[in-house]
């Protein structure tokens, strides 16, 4: 039987393979502890599909072949939100197949959000996971937005100012607010272009009855034209902002790499 030593942390012995869109990156550490993480970006060939290209990394990636047996897969994908005490094992499938566009190739899996009381359900291509499952032992599985919604709602009630908060990645934008121990509101929405940000910004500020002078806007991670975003913002929500990274993870050394996005800092920082 294999020992395991209680006290290494599963930070340090699980490896992260992050899914987004376009790009592949594996991760692992304990940055909270000592200071330390390896990352390593993989160059995807697009003429082949996701799952083809992780085959291929375990034959050149350094950290893929250090023999780690767990993994924590993460995978920016269409994220569907039910309520823990609305939740239905025998009904989420259908529902998320009316929510989304579903293929055959794709699993439905979901993950718990604890302090939210909400279950994430979400879809994992088949032929991914079955490379994955091919070469770890102890797999977990949670969508991309998850550390995001867990680190961005333990900052939601700092100060008695009510937030919107706005995530940016891989071309789209996350927009959510948070109650005590739920969400409020979370969406997605396609949009790089100002016009089209501040349609919807403006639109959920305005759905959710948030008051333009009291009130705070946050943004983070990739903001498009952010001079123009913050110029243009100013004349509906007075008090708008784009996070400082490096403060909001108490000025740690991973938080200043600008390689790193912003949901693996949020993963490994918080």
């Amino acid at each position: 039987m294999v020992q395991i030593d209680n006290n290494i942390s599963d930070k340090r012995i699980r490896l992260t393979i992050r899914i987004g869109e376009g790009s592949m990156m594996f991760a692992v550490g304990d940055p909270q502890a000592d200071g330390n993480i390896v990352f390593e970006p993989y160059e995807l060939n697009n003429s082949i599909s996701i799952a083809a290209n992780l085959r291929e990394a375990f034959k050149k990636s350094e950290l893929l072949q250090s023999s780690y047996k767990r993994v924590l897969l993460v995978v920016d994908t269409p994220t569907m939100l039910v309520p823990l005490d609305e939740y239905r094992e025998q009904d989420v499938e259908t529902l998320y197949k009316h929510t989304f566009k579903w293929q055959r190739s794709e699993d439905i899996v979901t993950s718990i959000l604890p302090e939210l009381n909400a279950v994430a359900v979400f879809a994992v291509n088949k032929d991914l996971k079955m490379v994955v499952d091919d070469h770890f032992a102890d797999i977990r599985v949670q969508p991309l937005m998850q550390a995001v919604w867990t680190h961005l709602y333990r900052r939601a009630f700092t100060g008695t100012r009510q937030k919107l908060f706005a995530y940016f990645h891989d071309k789209r934008m996350e927009v959510m607010r948070f109650q005590r121990n739920r969400f409020e509101f979370s969406n997605s929405y396609e949009a790089t272009g100002t016009s089209d940000i501040l349609y919807f910004l403006l639109y959920v500020w305005k759905l959710m009855g948030m008051d333009r002078g009291d009130n705070e806007l946050y943004m983070v991670g990739n903001v498009p034209n952010r001079d123009e975003m913050r110029g243009e913002l100013q004349q509906f929500i007075s008090r708008n902002y784009i996070m400082n990274i490096e403060t909001d993870f108490n000025n740690a050394e991973m938080a200043k790499r600008n390689d790193i996005p912003y949901d693996l800092k949020a993963l490994y920082l918080d």
